[in-house]
């Protein structure tokens, strides 16, 4: 039968619907086969994410604390460190703004959606379409606390995808109030902190119990940008956000409009988060030896300090004042200043102009070169090979090999002692003791005293060429204040825990003796001189017998002064990140002028005392002639001063 005739049969008789009705199933059960692969595919794939989820049933537990509270000499709180997880606090113990304050602006549905909000999603989308940024997130608070307890912060579809499962799996396993709580304990809220607990203490100082309306807004505020809206760092930008949150919970009518208006209205106060500005230099420098002292721990530990607030805050308005006033003449735009007491204990420590602004440590870690500072251990360095200050050198046109180094300005005196020497901050001098004793001896003299840094031995070593850091100069210097003994800078003296246990106590330790008796009656007399006749004149203190050296590095590019008296040593530097020459800023003017201004707030109420070395000299300010390095005294002033010194050089060495 042909097979047009035959398919024409099988039309008629109904053969071909048959064809296709099997045609269907077999398209039907494919379907019901490949979603059935597609959801144990699924499934495993879920059940994988499932095993891999952390574990959740400790969360609410109370975790270990390390706070660390610093107190200064005198028993007072500088800062408190670490509040991350020190003190829990249940959302039920807060007042009823708190939690609603975070909800009104972070999750208007928090109480209503499972972990994910589908209508806070599609409200996001919307919104930021119309705006055609981002402006609004769809992220619920549950979203939050599964990123910030378990996952990195990638912007992937599959980080995202995590979250939501997170989201569930939270959901799941605790209450909406037990949510809230690790969310308010756990999330960041700038300058440092997390937790709500710590930012209540860190920006208010109050407990969170105690906070009002307005503190909470500022709070939930801060939480979309901490480092931008934080109150410590911009107490205006926190109160306009602050008003946004207010508003948000009158829409969802957790406060009324005349509620809104008087906490809008209202200006908290701000705590700072150090007991000065400028102490979060000296909070980094002890903090960082605390794992050091005291090991591991698991309680909160009280850490003693040398630092003295008082004496803080005038170094810092000290150096402050300094640069505002003459640091743009001078083009210097940074600074540091180092206090200690004779034995190595830090009192004060600037490490620049503003910690908020840049928390690098000058007074630490900036190397610079100390210019003619350096020369006290190149005059110590002479006197311990034969001379003494009386012995009389020239003073003029030098010549090593082909370097000429000359005086400051061209000036020369012709033959002069080295006491006039070291007070006139003499190159020529300095350059020829060095050349007579040898570079590696003046190295090695200045290591000796506590210069760490790698000295370079050679000529112009004398001149102050190698970097060395204000601490370390400083606490070199303090040797001379020591009768000679050597120290080791120290903030802590103790460690203890909130119980009352001794973890670290600090004992006597320093270098030993570092300068004999004779040579350190030389040189403190000698730096003395330095500050009543010589370049130092700026830094003379009414009634407290001064001693010190100016330093000025080549170009003008670092200025300095390193003093000391029977109480503190301190120094100053000024100058500029980038290594920018200044505009002929000396050690003599403002690195003087800020020691001067600081020492004399710190010896306030202090007897006077003779520096080291019998029969010191003592001259009041007020009679010291002032001016700068290229200053002179007056003939009949500088003969007075100088039969004054022959005289007590001739009974220290007779």
């Amino acid at each position: 039968m042909p097979r047009k005739k035959t398919a024409t049969r099988l039309r008629r008789y109904g053969a071909a619907p048959r064809r296709r009705r099997k045609s269907k199933s077999l398209l039907g059960y494919s379907l019901v086969i490949a979603a059935a692969w597609a959801v144990l595919a699924g499934g495993v794939i879920f059940s994988h994410w499932l095993s891999e989820l952390p574990e959740t049933a400790e969360l609410l537990a109370h975790a270990p604390s390390h706070d660390v509270t610093i107190l200064d000499v005198k028993g007072r709180v500088i800062t408190r460190r670490g509040f991350a997880q020190g003190d829990f606090v249940h959302v039920a113990e807060l007042p009823a703004h708190v939690p609603e304050a975070f909800i009104a602006i972070e999750d208007r549905r928090f109480r209503s959606h499972w972990g994910v909000d589908p209508i806070g999603l599609a409200r996001a989308a919307w919104s930021n379409l119309l705006a055609g940024s981002i402006v609004q997130g769809g992220s619920t608070i549950t979203q939050q606390l599964a990123k910030n307890l378990f996952l990195q912060p990638e912007r992937t579809l599959k980080r995202k995808i995590q979250e939501a499962v997170l989201a569930l799996y939270l959901e799941s396993r605790y209450s909406k109030d037990d949510i809230l709580t690790l969310y308010l304990n756990r999330v960041y809220f700038g300058a440092g902190v997390y937790g709500i607990e710590a930012a209540s203490e860190r920006f208010f100082g109050k407990p969170a119990s105690m906070l009002t309306l307005t503190e909470a807004a500022i709070l939930a505020g801060s939480v979309k940008a901490p480092a931008r809206y934080n109150a410590a760092n911009d107490a205006d930008g926190a109160l306009s956000r602050a008003g946004i949150v207010l508003a948000a919970m009158k829409e969802e009518g957790f406060i009324n409009d005349a509620t809104r208006r008087d906490a809008a209205a209202t200006r908290p106060k701000i705590a700072h988060g150090t007991a000065t500005p400028g102490a979060g230099y000296f909070i980094d420098f002890a903090l960082s030896q605390v794992p050091g002292f005291a090991g591991s721990y698991d309680q909160p530990l009280i850490v003693e300090t040398t630092l003295d607030l008082d004496m803080q805050q005038a170094a810092e308005q000290a150096l402050a004042a300094g640069l505002a006033k003459d640091g743009p003449a001078l083009h210097a735009g940074e600074g540091a200043l180092v206090a200690m007491t004779a034995n190595g204990a830090v009192r004060a420590l600037v490490g620049g102009r503003s910690y908020s602004r840049s928390p690098f440590n000058r007074a630490t870690e900036a190397q610079r070169q100390p210019g003619s500072a350096f020369k006290a251990f190149v005059f110590l360095a002479a006197l311990e090979h034969g001379h003494t200050p009386q012995d009389v050198m020239n003073d003029g046109p030098v010549r090593i090999g082909k370097w000429t180094p000359g005086n400051y300005e061209g000036k020369y005196e012709g033959d002069i002692s080295l006491a006039r020497a070291l007070a006139r901050s003499s190159n020529s001098v300095a350059v020829q003791l060095t050349n007579e004793v040898g570079p590696a001896t003046v190295a090695r003299v200045a290591a000796r005293l506590g210069i760490n840094s790698e000295l370079n031995p050679v000529p112009s070593l004398a001149l102050g060429t190698s970097d060395v850091t204000p601490l370390d100069l400083t606490s070199a210097y303090a040797a001379f204040a020591n009768n000679g003994v050597g120290i080791i800078p120290y903030s802590i003296s103790r460690i203890r825990t909130s119980a009352g246990k001794i973890l670290y106590m600090r004992e006597g330790s320093g270098l030993g003796r570092v300068v004999a008796a004779p040579q350190e009656a030389a040189m403190s007399a000698m730096l003395h001189e330095t500050v009543l006749t010589g370049t130092g004149r700026n830094a003379a203190l009414e009634g407290h017998p001064t001693a010190g050296k100016t330093g000025t590095s080549q170009d003008y590019r670092d200025a300095w002064f390193v003093g000391f008296t029977a109480d503190l040593v301190c120094g100053v530097w000024i100058g500029n990140d980038n290594n920018r020459p200044m505009n002929k800023a000396t050690g003599g003017g403002l690195p003087a002028r800020i020691f001067k201004s600081f020492m004399t707030v710190a010896e306030a109420g202090l007897p006077a005392r003779p520096l080291p070395g019998s029969g010191t000299l003592v001259a009041s300010a007020d009679t010291a002639p002032q001016g700068d390095e290229s200053d002179n005294p007056s003939p009949e002033k500088q003969k007075d001063l100088l039969d004054r010194f022959g005289k007590l050089l001739d009974s220290l060495f007779n």
